[in-house]
């Protein structure tokens, strides 16, 4: 097992500022801006929290890797993920994280950076449960498409066309397909399907729960999608959200 680099060692850079957030702050006065950035005092060279004018923006920071010098950002929304990234050049951060922090809507932050941003939800400022189920469903479309795992974005896209289960909050464990009544805590609406996809050649694989045991072996995305259906609780059905 591999020792843990000092972050000194790693980010000579940052130690000399003191901090993650005055490093970056450094940066930003080096480009004409100013960013809201507050000093992690557990962890100050490796992380800086984010202060966003959008009060729905929280929970959003600059994390730095331990053992390889990178470091992530990330940008969450009523705590959910909105979007996130990786760069080695402290340089190309302030860029986002101001576009973040003074309100920039999610791909004109993402056109601006000069790194690989992902996004994929939309921001639901409300948090109207309809409005959320939509931006997660549009968040495991672009999952899908990103994955290179044709199964897994066929299993995604027929799901997403059966308008009953569209109605319902999609999640994934350990990349199998599950759905739930609400956004809020999908776990704790009891599991009727669980859908895993195969990889390469295989069938695709009905549970109750994604590790219980196997009730349905089939070949295709629509035929485990039409068991998904036959196996909602009517009384799940009759409370999910309608399509907007």
């Amino acid at each position: 097992m591999s020792r843990e680099p000092d972050p000194t060692v790693l980010y000579p850079d940052v130690a000399a500022h003191g901090s993650l957030a005055a490093a970056l702050q450094a940066e930003a006065a080096a480009q004409g801006m100013f960013l809201p950035l507050t000093v992690t005092s557990s962890d100050p060279l490796r992380h800086a929290t984010i202060t966003s004018v959008v009060p729905h923006r929280h929970s959003s920071y600059i994390a730095a890797w331990h053992h390889e010098r990178n470091w992530t950002f990330w940008g969450s929304s009523n705590d959910r993920l909105m979007i996130c990234g990786s760069t080695n050049d402290i340089r190309e951060l302030p860029q986002v994280i101001r576009g973040w922090a003074e309100g920039a809507g999610l791909d004109e932050i993402r056109q601006a950076a000069t790194f690989d941003l992902l996004t994929g939800r939309f921001e639901v400022p409300d948090n109207n449960p309809a409005d959320v189920i939509a931006s997660e469903w549009q968040c495991l479309l672009k999952e899908g498409d990103r994955a290179d795992w044709p199964q897994y974005q066929a299993l995604i896209e027929s799901a997403h066309a059966e308008p009953k289960l569209r109605r319902l909050y999609p999640y994934t464990s350990h990349w199998a397909l599950g759905f739930a009544e609400k956004p809020d805590g999908p776990y704790s609406t009891p599991s009727f399907v669980s859908i895993g996809s195969p990889r390469g050649t295989g069938d695709y694989t009905i549970r109750e729960w994604w590790n219980g045991p196997a009730l349905h072996h089939v070949a295709t995305a629509a035929e485990a999608i039409a068991i998904a259906v036959e196996r909602i609780p009517a009384d799940l059905l009759q409370r999910a959200f309608p399509l907007m």
